[in-house]
């Protein structure tokens, strides 16, 4: 049966910070994509994961794009992702790892993610992304089934890797079959009215809107979900507070703006968070 994701998922997700506890207690994020062309994705995935309130975040980029990530984000940590080592050594340090915001469909990009997934161990989350998922179905790379994965296509992504047609991704079955066999825990289906399917869980999202119909707003989602997973407890219900967080973000700066920015959803979550925790009565 399909439930309506609501605020109260958000009471039960973003919890006050204990007094003795430092960066480290707040997840270990490692952030890879960004290839020359759009290396505006991966930094628009770090906003959203710093200000979501993530302990660490690295970011593994095309050099290209290291300057900017300093000037936007300086609390994040920079790799040039040509240094596949150096990569994969961050990859096994950290508790969550999302690829694929801006990653493109080289070669190197290819390798990369096989690398990256070969990488991962059983207490890490990994979050696909983006091309991530386009090279997932292109080259038939199988999702490693002893890693915590999440998934968070745009309806013809999910089309094309798990050939439920836009026409059929109507049926929550259909979808949470195909979300089994390709051993992801969660999708999160992006479409008018967002569906997030887990293990014996189905969510819609029925609040948002067109003025979230912009470049960027999926790459922002991702890095929110790899924060609220990095710092909250159980990686299903820090999911779908990031989705609805999100959205209802956008739907109250889309008030006083024609289009809601990816940009000012991100420098929204800090404020939003605290009056989440404070039970402040204006939360959407």
């Amino acid at each position: 049966m399909v439930t309506e994701l609501k605020a109260d998922i958000l009471h039960e997700v973003i919890q006050k910070r204990p007094t003795a506890t430092n960066k480290t207690n707040f997840g270990k994020l490692l952030l890879i994509g960004g290839n020359q062309q759009y290396g505006g994705a991966i930094l628009m995935a770090a906003s959203a994961a710093v200000n979501s309130g993530a302990g660490l975040v690295t970011v593994a980029t095309h050099a290209d794009n290291i300057t900017a990530l300093h000037v936007r984000n300086p609390e994040a940590m920079a790799l040039d992702w040509s240094d596949q080592g150096a990569v994969l050594d961050h990859v096994r340090k950290s508790s969550v790892v999302l690829i694929g915001p801006g990653l493109g469909n080289s070669d190197a990009a290819v390798e990369l993610l096989r690398s990256t997934m070969r990488a991962m161990r059983e207490n890490q989350t990994l979050i696909l992304d983006a091309s991530a998922l386009g090279i997932i179905a292109d080259k038939h790379i199988m999702i490693p089934n002893n890693v915590f994965t999440i998934a968070t296509p745009h309806q013809g992504e999910w089309a094309k890797l798990s050939s439920v047609m836009v026409a059929y991704q109507d049926s929550m079955e259909l979808n949470d079959l195909q979300r089994k066999t390709l051993n992801i825990d969660v999708l999160v289906l992006k479409k008018y009215h967002t569906v997030i399917l887990s293990e014996n869980r189905q969510m819609q999202l029925l609040i948002g809107g067109p003025y979230q119909a912009t470049g960027g707003m999926g790459d922002t989602l991702a890095g929110l979900i790899a924060g609220f997973v990095g710092q909250f407890a159980e990686p299903r219900r820090a999911t779908e507070a990031a989705v609805y967080a999100h959205s209802a973000i956008a739907q109250e700066l889309a008030e006083h703006n024609w289009v809601v920015r990816p940009s000012f959803i991100s420098d929204f979550v800090p404020n939003y968070m605290a009056r989440i925790n404070t039970n402040l009565p204006d939360i959407i």
